[in-house]
């Protein structure tokens, strides 16, 4: 596993639980508004497995939960494994992904090694290539879709939007994508001092009254639908 980061405690990450968060390094796109480009790009520190298998056995007690995210986790090569030992020690996991491996998804799901998880949709179907710069198979991520829709494990799926990139009507084709799932968030893109692509450090973003106003229009399509 290539571990670039761990945030030893975060109550919002995995919902109802505190949790410690690992932050893979790697990723199969190129979002230009992404916030890690260090761990994208695969320029992060490596940390080693035992350093943060030695923090998970001291706060053993303390957390319920291990969310893994990037980068995307399922592009390492050992994730099985290495959640394996997580689960072990009776330790709840959440995994983000952008759907780009399904056949990794089902397998966690198959083997019961994931407990909670999340997918970025970043596009309308036909803007994907635009939105993450790189030549991908569209229908993997779809088929990933239905996995988690259909895997009968708690889920979410989010957006992080911007004018520059999401219309209104592309947002609201967004969420038809993943009509009736059990959740899906609207997250405002926050402009930072590090992102993939410099020029949208400036970029502005859609404010939060905005973002609630278009999700009127298919807020009832989930359980839970919100801007965060």
């Amino acid at each position: 596993m290539l571990i670039g980061g761990l945030q030893k405690t975060t109550l919002i990450d995995y919902p109802g639980k505190i949790a410690a968060t690992i932050f893979t390094i790697g990723c199969n796109f190129r979002c230009s508004f992404c916030h890690n480009p260090e761990i994208v790009k695969g320029i992060s520190r490596v940390m080693a497995m035992r350093e943060v298998f030695d923090f998970l056995k001291q706060r053993q007690k303390l957390v319920d939960a291990v969310c893994i995210t990037g980068g995307e986790p399922t592009m390492q090569k050992d994730l099985v494994s290495f959640i394996d030992k997580i689960k072990k020690m009776d330790l709840l996991v959440k995994l983000d992904t952008n759907g780009l491996k399904p056949e990794v998804i089902e397998k966690l799901i198959k083997n019961k090694l994931v407990d909670y998880l999340a997918m970025d949709i970043k596009a309308p179907w036909e803007k994907y290539k635009q939105i993450v710069v790189r030549t991908h198979d569209i229908d993997k991520v779809k088929r990933s879709v239905d996995i988690i829709m259909n895997s009968g494990l708690p889920h979410e799926f989010r957006s992080t939007v911007l004018p520059a990139l999401h219309t209104p009507d592309d947002i609201r084709e967004m969420a038809t994508q993943v009509k009736g799932a059990e959740k899906y968030f609207l997250q405002q893109f926050m402009p930072g001092k590090k992102l993939m692509d410099e020029k949208f450090i400036q970029e502005i973003t859609y404010t939060k009254k905005q973002l609630n106003d278009i999700l009127q229009d298919f807020k009832d399509w989930f359980r839970v639908c919100k801007v965060r």
